[in-house]
């Protein structure tokens, strides 16, 4: 009998020493890390060579690099969710990641995988607000007070960028004529305009159509309207400061002035081509590497410049949202993964100088922006002083819900002769509908 019970003890510490041996091979074993992001060949260069960097440092780490266009981007990672198959790391602009982040779909910041003891730690790398959207402050987003769920690589407002030789060819000096408001940029664009038949051929300014909340909706903003109330009930304050941009889009489209609509080439792609078909659009100071890499000879020429976010006349001195790209991971996935997929995002953004040296991102860290690297690149300040006068782009659980909605009512009013008032009355609705939703 004690032969039996000496067995059986030794047979139960092999037991326990066989699954303390396996869950330190689990605890040691490969990770493999899936990373989705929006397309941007500069940058994909430098992550992709980061990336090997990391695997080199460390061999039992695997990273697979997808990269997608911004406008799939936004469809594809939901999906994933949906389909319990999401990427570990990912990034969308704030509007459209917060809604997953409210989910409880992104996990949490892991002070000590970027060598840290607390998140305030963290908060005090940025400048002031940067980590505001993302951190839980009082516990009611998630129940996890002062804890913060994604870390900008990004921070991008958007200034209007000129063609100084496309102004001189319509009779204009760019540095006296320049537009300062919207009513500047609809005579101005007036004057540059040519068509062929009802065809334009050369445009003076056009819209960044599709992200209504970033580059439309601070136009409603300096008239007084907001998209959601200060207290969050209501949706669509202010109809009347609607109906009057929704009037100036009207104008500005193929059934008013014909100077612009969503069914021409994004004029941020044309601007940095200079064949004579764009003299300004709007686009964030990474359009500048992407210029100099689409045609450096007009990069480095003094034939552009860029000027500050327009104003209605009487209107608020408001410039153009700013918005975050924030690198976020897959709370779906095991703790030991969030744990490096963190320690990877860290990797990567250590490098901010490298960024905005070779894809003009600025990452809004205090030891970057304070720098004279930064105050060397061209028109840098212009984006500075414009962000002084900014607000954050709207966010919430059904923000980009009503981004689409906002799209819709533009773009019926431009395309199909819908009335203004009659687009806002349909856009209050729905976008209170959604908003009821949240509730």
């Amino acid at each position: 009998m004690k032969k039996i019970i000496i067995a059986v003890m030794m047979c139960a510490m092999l037991a326990v020493l066989a699954f303390a041996n396996g869950a330190k091979e689990e605890d040691n074993g490969p990770i493999t890390l899936v990373m989705w992001t929006h397309e941007d060949p500069n940058r994909q260069k430098l992550e992709e060579a980061w990336a090997a960097e990391y695997m080199e440092k460390n061999p039992h780490v695997t990273i697979k690099y997808s990269v997608y266009p911004s406008t799939k981007i936004q469809d594809l990672i939901p999906t994933a969710y949906a389909a319990k198959n999401a990427p570990s790391i990912w990034n969308m602009e704030l509007q459209k990641a917060f809604p997953l982040l409210a989910q409880g779909l992104v996990a949490p910041v892991d002070p000590e995988a970027l060598g840290l003891k607390k998140d305030s730690e963290i908060i005090d790398q940025y400048m002031p607000n940067m980590l505001a959207p993302v951190t839980d402050k009082d516990g009611s987003l998630l129940g996890k007070k002062g804890k913060v769920y994604g870390l900008p690589f990004e921070l991008q407002n958007w200034c209007m960028y000129l063609n100084k030789k496309i102004f001189r060819d319509a009779g204009l000096d760019p540095d006296k004529d320049y537009p300062k408001t919207w009513e500047d940029v609809m005579a101005v664009s007036e004057k540059i305009v040519k068509r062929n038949g009802d065809i334009i051929t050369r445009r003076g300014f056009d819209f960044r159509y599709g992200d209504y909340l970033i580059s439309w909706v601070p136009m409603v903003n300096q008239l007084g309207g907001a998209v959601v109330s200060a207290d969050g009930k209501e949706a669509i304050v202010n109809t009347g400061a609607w109906e009057k941009v929704l009037e100036y889009m009207r104008q500005w489209g193929p059934n008013g002035k014909n100077l612009g609509s969503p069914t021409y080439t994004a004029a941020r792609k044309q601007f940095d081509h200079n064949k004579n078909e764009i003299a300004m659009h709007l686009s964030g100071l990474y359009q500048e590497a992407r210029m100099l890499k689409a045609n450096p000879d007009f990069y480095n020429s003094k034939d552009w410049m860029i000027i500050p976010y327009p104003v209605f006349k009487g209107g608020k001195n408001l410039a153009n949202c700013y918005y975050f790209q924030y690198y976020m991971v897959n709370s779906q996935i095991p703790e030991r993964e969030q744990k490096e997929a963190w320690k990877f995002v860290a990797f990567l953004l250590s490098h901010p100088t490298v960024y905005l040296d070779k894809v003009a991102l600025i990452a809004p860290k205090k030891e970057l922006v304070e720098s004279a690297q930064f105050k060397k690149v061209p028109y840098s300040n212009v984006f500075i002083e414009d962000l002084k006068r900014a607000e954050p782009v709207y966010y919430g659980a059904a923000s980009w819900q009503i981004n689409e909605l906002i799209k819709e009512a533009v773009e019926n009013v431009m395309m199909n002769n819908v009335s203004p008032k009659d687009a806002v009355a349909k856009l209050k609705k729905s976008a209170q509908a959604v908003l009821d939703e949240q509730m």
